[in-house]
């Protein structure tokens, strides 16, 4: 009987060892994490699985960290092993991912320590000195904290990874930009459609406009198609439409805005009465990008002039808009001229210290590449989803801005940083050393007259708030705080956390900014949806008169009346009308120019050719219609923010972590259709400040805490006391009777 008692008790013992070991080997096998926080922080962003779960091509990463670091840095090895397995858990099977120890020290290390540290110095990962306390001792050790992502003969290296900080952000956009074009065209379920539309009866017509070289075009195009798709995997379809033989193409071309050409009949030269069709489409399911291949241009005396697309600038335009169809093209454009701060120069060279785009011009090119866009002697390159204009102070000719408006209807969009002042160094002031009050004078560079037709305008006057940043004064100088007004801070109450991608941003800095005004019967009229941004608070006024810039000088107005609340960023959102929609269209003044002072033989008087022994064919009589776009796109965006003092080095910080940094990025990612880049970037930002409250809710809050609180407990205690007391007494009275 006892043997049975002890063998039952071995018996259970043994069964619970069995039950404990396989609920370790599950909880080994099956990864499982619930994120708790408020902004799913430790959860994968849906671009981050977008991006693992699409590779085409084995990705591999290497992550080099040295062994039994200290605290803090221990945690972030384990949260980068967690998050990489949860990036593995996601994937398909080209991810793979290896942790290597390596020690820093060079001889005293064992030989796999020191072959790990040689594969990382040839990966470009150098080791870095952190600090540590042993023994009550401060000290400095040198460690490897870094990664490296290969893909195919690309690598991509973040060397230095000291805090889980933006961590997830860094490795999806790395993958992102390595495998983006690869896989992309690699994973097309079909393939992107380009497509000519020709007529053939614009051959008869072609040597009349002095575009001899136009029969050859479909013959051009379909080698240049052929040159670009052996570089993207021959997703590429190539179609040649002939709408002189294809009748039933007349939904196309208008659903296209292709241009179309017609004439009456021209005897001297033997041509009867038609019409023609030219233009390029790349089509990819619902996205497509058309691309003119003639450019008309009606030049006073001389009549029409017609160009023919440059063949040399044609494959990059191909290939930038099959990008943009499959969501893979990087490219941001900044325009470089009209005095726009220099993108890529230092503070120090050109620029004031503080006042260039040295930090925005960084951090942007940590995930698109930036295009130079010149107006001057260029155009806005076709397939650009977004275009950055920040304080331009040179006014735009009437052509100009029907490229920047032409642009927009063919679904560029547009982030304007416009200033409605110009700040003006007073003369001598550095040869004297004397500082003088910064002269402030009105800015109109034309860009306003679009904004105005669009719906907002930017008001000739500039914001200045009570809660604003505060200068310290040196002691020196009597110490203490000094307002500037001209720097509103914006706290949480007035930026629009409605928005997914803005929910997180908890304060802002604005400089030299001005309000805008909403024209809502415009916006109304044209369906548009005009979201605000952030605005100031409700102790601001504006000064649209004799502004001064000294802070000695500034003093808010005495009463209430004159404070309020403006608007200090819109995105407005929605279907646009052209501002030249039934306008003449205009031409680019200096080429008119060198076209009227050539010596060009074929042209004459009355503005025609002579070609092959025809003269005097007037080419007036070649209608076009087609090229020009009345309307945009349903999603076309356009920021404005009344400062380009936001996208500046005195208010940018180089790491991209500030607030101002996040939001500027993040409403770039939007106009770029990267959206989810974006949510994943906010939901890490820890920028959380305290809510602002009045001073009654600050009093009310101290007498809750130093009176109330202890009230309560005082008379919780007493509660417990009587009652006691009266226990005592009845069992007293129990045992007594």
């Amino acid at each position: 009987m006892d043997g049975d008692r002890k063998f039952g008790k071995y018996r259970r013992f043994i069964l619970y060892l069995v039950v404990a070991v396989l609920v370790n080997m599950a909880g080994v096998t099956a990864f499982i994490r619930v994120d708790l926080t408020a902004d799913g922080i430790y959860t994968l962003s849906e671009a981050t699985q977008k991006a693992v779960s699409r590779l085409s091509e084995p990705l591999t990463i290497h992550v080099f960290f040295t062994k039994n670091l200290p605290a803090p840095y221990n945690a972030t090895e384990r949260y980068l092993h967690d998050l990489l397995k949860e990036y593995a858990a996601c994937a398909n099977t080209y991810f793979n991912y290896r942790f290597h120890d390596v020690d820093p020290e060079s001889e005293s290390a064992d030989l796999k320590a020191g072959k790990n540290r040689e594969l990382a110095n040839t990966y470009g990962i150098p080791p870095v000195q952190i600090q540590l306390v042993e023994k009550d001792e401060v000290k400095f050790k040198k460690a490897y904290m870094g990664l490296v992502l290969i893909h195919g003969d690309l690598a991509e290296r973040i060397p230095t990874v000291l805090s889980t900080e933006g961590l997830e952000y860094q490795l999806t956009t790395a993958i992102q930009k390595l495998s983006n074009k690869v896989s992309a065209f690699l994973n097309l379920p079909e393939r992107v459609t380009v497509s000519l539309f020709f007529s053939s009866s614009l051959k008869a017509v072609a040597p009349l406009m002095g575009l001899e070289e136009m029969s050859d075009l479909p013959r051009e195009i379909e080698r240049i198609v052929e040159k670009i798709n052996a570089g993207m995997h021959g997703k590429l379809a190539f179609r040649h439409y002939d709408p002189t033989t294809d009748p039933n193409l007349e939904h196309e071309i208008e659903k296209y805005h292709l241009m179309s050409l017609s004439w009456p009949d021209l005897p001297k030269a033997g041509i009867k009465a038609g019409k023609g069709v030219i233009g390029l489409v790349m089509e990819y399911e619902e996205k497509r990008v058309e691309i003119p291949l003639v450019r008309v241009m009606k030049i006073p005396i001389l009549g029409t002039r017609y160009d023919l697309a440059d063949m040399n600038q044609l494959e990059e335009s191909i290939t930038s808009g099959v990008e943009t169809v499959i969501d893979v093209n990087e490219d941001l454009g900044y325009l470089v001229d009209h005095g726009t701060p220099d993108l890529f120069g230092s503070p120090g060279g050109g620029s004031p210290e503080g006042e260039g785009v040295l930090a925005f011009s960084n951090l942007i090119s940590r995930t698109y590449s930036l295009k130079p866009v010149t107006l001057n002697e260029g155009s806005i390159p076709e397939g650009l989803k977004c275009l950055v204009i920040a304080g331009p102070t040179e006014a735009f000719s009437e052509f100009e801005l029907y490229q920047i408006d032409q642009a927009l209807m063919r679904g560029t969009n547009l982030a304007l940083f416009l200033d409605a002042f110009q700040q003006i160094d007073a003369p001598n002031q550095q040869a004297t050393g004397f500082q003088r009050n910064p002269q402030v004078a009105a800015l109109q560079t034309g860009l306003e007259t679009l904004l105005a037709h669009y719906g907002i305008r930017i008001e000739k006057s500039i914001v200045m708030d009570e809660n604003c940043f505060k200068q310290s004064i040196p002691r020196q100088f009597g110490g203490g705080q000094r307002p500037i007004y001209y720097a509103p801070i914006v706290s949480s109450r007035f930026i629009n956390d409605s928005l997914d991608y803005m929910k997180n941003i908890k304060g802002l800095v604005a400089y030299k900014i001005s309000p805008l005004e909403l024209d809502e019967k415009r916006i109304s009229d044209s369906g548009l949806k005009a979201t605000k941004l952030f605005s100031s608070s409700e102790n601001s006024w504006k000064v649209a008169e004799q502004i001064t810039l000294n802070p000695f000088l500034i003093h808010p107005p005495p009463g209430s009346e004159e404070k309020n609340s403006f608007s200090l960023a819109y995105l407005l959102e929605g279907t646009f009308t052209s501002y030249f929609f039934e306008k003449p269209i205009p031409e680019a003044a200096e080429k008119i120019e060198s076209i009227q002072n050539s010596e060009d033989p074929v042209k004459n008087k009355a503005g025609g050719r002579q070609n092959g022994g025809i003269q005097d064919i007037d080419l007036t009589k070649i209608k076009d219609q087609g090229g020009f776009r009345e309307k945009s796109e349903p999603a076309a965006r356009i920021l404005v923010v009344a400062s380009s003092e936001m996208i500046k080095d005195n208010i940018l910080d180089p790491e991209g972590k500030s607030p101002n940094a996040l939001f500027i990025l993040n409403l770039l990612d939007v106009l770029s259709g990267r959206e989810e880049l974006a949510l994943m970037r906010s939901k890490e930002i820890r920028f959380n400040p305290l809510h602002d409250t009045t001073v009654w809710t600050k009093t009310l809050v101290k007498t809750i805490n130093m009176v109330v609180v202890p009230g309560l407990v005082a008379v919780f205690g007493l509660f417990c006391l009587l009652h006691r007391r009266s226990r005592k007494k009845r069992l007293q009275q129990m045992f007594q009777g």
